[in-house]
């Protein structure tokens, strides 16, 4: 079994791109904070997950999710190779199947309430999750 979890801010705003085949994806990167903080700093370390959304769900994203945004993420894991310079490496990243927007972190971005409230009508009016289901495959 290959499922994923993973809850953290997006670290930046998601741009849909389209495949040679005219499908919509988003590749982002989720920052997901360490339950426990590094011995030698008294620091909280983050891990940062690189993630892939495609179709309906990567245009969800470029819609309603801004950079510092909560978001809940379940998919899976997908390790491929890439040819770096003539080196092969394997790149390692999530295949977002269903999403969901936790907090909007609209304080950071200078929302107001008024600002706040018409993001919340929008969403909930796109229904807030997409799930793999809405992909047709």
């Amino acid at each position: 079994m290959n499922k994923v979890l993973l809850v953290g801010r997006i670290t930046k705003d998601p741009e849909v791109r389209r495949t040679n085949n005219d499908v919509a994806f988003v590749g982002f990167t989720l920052a997901i904070n360490r339950r426990f903080k590094n011995s030698q700093t008294g620091e909280r370390e983050a891990d940062f997950i690189q993630c892939s959304a495609f179709r309906s769900q990567a245009e969800f994203m470029e819609k309603f999710v801004k950079k510092g945004a909560m978001l809940s993420i379940e998919g899976s894991m997908r390790v491929r190779k890439v040819d770096d310079n003539g080196a092969t490496r394997s790149v390692t990243d999530v295949i977002v199947e269903d999403i969901a927007i936790l907090d909007s972190n609209n304080k950071e971005r200078g929302e107001t309430s008024d600002d706040n409230k018409e993001t919340q009508e929008l969403v909930a009016n796109a229904q807030k999750r997409v799930k793999s289901d809405d992909l047709g495959f």
